[in-house]
């Protein structure tokens, strides 16, 4: 049974700032004291009867239910990155979630895929350390993308995570690597058609901009994979 919507309040705990543009907050529950959610899930932040920004769930479900952390990409500048760049630690905020589909199937016999373009990386994040922290040992690859370095939010945690666990596969690709970057320079697409020989007994699912998940997605059914196993949350 999917979680149940609920309206909350919680209190800023941590605020941290990953990347120049993308931010982290830590809040723990007033009301209601716990949350049940599933890792790659979102909760939405109202600014008006009809002004609604979602922000997904960085942390996980075995983090603990009466604190979640919430991470956004600031660099837009509306309303929603004004709000967020402003969050300070005591301050009482208050959103509704947990909400959306974009969550990993632990019964699906497929080795997963994951590709994320820069904040894509957010629900990402939070099923990849919820099936490690869980005992997940299948193999798992990670392709993230962004156009430089610097962007490459929770990097080195996922540069530990496969330290830790062979099983699981880590490419970062960015497209102006500068002097010194050690790894993949491109776009995730480019990578994808590069390191993924066949899609037999795969799933994918891939996480940022329209244009990216669609090119994501056609280099994949090129390869014969159904449109179907291509599972996707679009940020903008």
């Amino acid at each position: 049974m999917a979680p149940q919507v609920v309206e909350c309040r919680a209190r800023v705990e941590a605020v941290r700032s990953l990347t120049p543009e993308i931010v982290e907050v830590d809040l723990r529950l007033l009301e209601p004291a716990e949350l049940s959610f599933e890792a790659g899930q979102w909760m939405s932040v109202p600014f008006g009867p009809k002004r609604v920004r979602a922000y997904s769930i960085a942390s996980t479900p075995a983090t603990g239910r009466g604190r979640i952390s919430l991470c956004a990409d600031v660099a837009p500048g509306g309303i929603g990155s004004r709000w967020f760049r402003e969050l300070r630690p005591g301050q009482v905020v208050e959103f509704r979630g947990p909400t959306g589909g974009f969550v990993f199937n632990r019964a699906d016999p497929r080795r997963p895929l994951f590709v994320a373009e820069e904040i894509g990386i957010v629900p990402i994040r939070s099923i990849l350390w919820d099936l490690y922290q869980t005992g997940f040992g299948r193999p798992t690859t990670l392709i993230y993308w962004c156009r430089d370095p610097s962007w490459l939010a929770y990097d080195g945690e996922f540069r530990l995570l496969a330290r830790r666990f062979p099983s699981f596969a880590y490419l970062p690709v960015v497209r102006e690597p500068g002097p010194g970057w050690p790894g993949e320079r491109g776009e995730a697409p480019d990578l994808v058609e590069r390191t993924i020989p066949g899609v037999e007994g795969l799933i994918a699912y891939v996480a940022g901009g329209r244009d990216a998940i669609n090119k994501v997605r056609a280099v994949l059914v090129a390869k014969g994979m159904e449109r179907k196993a291509v599972k996707w949350e679009k940020f903008w």
